[in-house]
């Protein structure tokens, strides 16, 4: 298996809305409702919020090809950009989203030590991201990758408030 990480660019936009629809919607279709998945894929992935994000100085997406072919994303943001904990000291994992048919294959690890090496670079302390309470296979992933809790805060699917863990990696060495 040949890999490879590509940083997007504004060209790929049509690309990365097309793959964020369709892995946020596989990993999370079955355990909402069908009009509250509509509701949040049309906000979180419209067109015109991506171009933005795409454009923002504070953030970097990355594709992660398999033989040639894109197989998942990760978003990371620095302070600005960041969705919650806005501390300079940090780098927010937005997103790490792998296509279902190459899911089990290793490549979350392989996204997220990217963003370890981005932290390290930018001399971050620590990574956060949020993760939902109920998304058990990304919780068991990110303790066993040395994340813990610190917090939660709401989030809405469509008019469902639900709940994100708020969890911490501290990065060693940051400011050597």
């Amino acid at each position: 298996m040949v890999l490879k990480l590509v940083q997007c660019e504004i060209d790929d936009l049509e690309a990365l809305r097309e793959l964020s629809y369709r892995t946020y919607n596989d990993t999370f279709g079955s355990m909402n409702t069908p009009e509250n998945m509509k509701v949040y894929l049309d906000k979180a992935f419209d067109i015109n919020k991506l171009r933005d994000e795409l454009l923002n100085s504070s953030s970097w997406f990355y594709f992660l090809y398999t033989d040639g072919e894109v197989a998942g994303y990760l978003k990371l943001n620095e302070c600005k950009a960041q969705s919650d904990i806005k501390d300079e000291e940090s780098l927010e994992v937005e997103r790490i989203y792998i296509a279902k048919e190459h899911q089990g294959k290793g490549l979350g690890t392989v996204l997220l030590d990217k963003a370890i090496k981005v932290a390290q670079q930018r001399r971050k302390s620590y990574l956060w991201l949020g993760v939902w309470e109920k998304n058990d296979k990304a919780l068991q992933f990110y303790i066993s990758k040395g994340f813990y809790r610190i917090g939660k805060h709401s989030f809405f699917m469509g008019d469902d408030e639900q709940t994100d863990f708020i969890m911490k990696k501290d990065l060693s060495n940051a400011k050597d």
